[in-house]
């Protein structure tokens, strides 16, 4: 079993930085991707950035780009996210999950219906 679990949101005003951590449990005999998405009050959840195993290819949404880097910590071995240049709307809780079975393109999409393991999520909020 497959279980994510997030840490290190908090609060921030804007301009500032968070890192978020994902430490997740389980095997892998496949390619699988890790994602990071988030949900806002009122909206639908999306995908912030994605890490291909074994790849390591990242895919991040438009308004990452350039904020935003996901990558693998070997220190503490998690799957991180460090977000820079906050903004008031990247306000959401956040969640780690997933894709056990994945292909590159899958893990492009990021596409939330095709992970099958999800984190309690950890909530940032970022002021103006």
């Amino acid at each position: 079993q497959v279980q994510p679990v997030e840490s290190g949101g908090g609060s921030v005003q804007a301009g500032g930085s968070l890192r978020l951590s994902c430490a997740i449990s389980g095997d892998f005999s496949r390619p699988y991707c890790v994602g990071w998405f988030r949900q806002a009050p009122g909206k639908e959840r999306e995908g912030v950035a994605t890490l291909h195993f074994p790849s390591i290819w990242s895919y991040y949404t438009d308004s990452a780009k350039g904020r935003f880097t996901i990558f693998r910590s070997g220190e503490k071995n998690t799957i991180d996210l460090q977000m820079n240049r906050l903004k008031p709307e990247d306000t959401a809780m956040y969640y780690c999950a997933v894709d056990a079975a994945t292909t590159a393109n899958r893990c492009m999409s990021k596409d939330a219906l095709n992970f099958d393991f999800w984190g309690q999520g950890t909530q940032v909020t970022v002021s103006s």
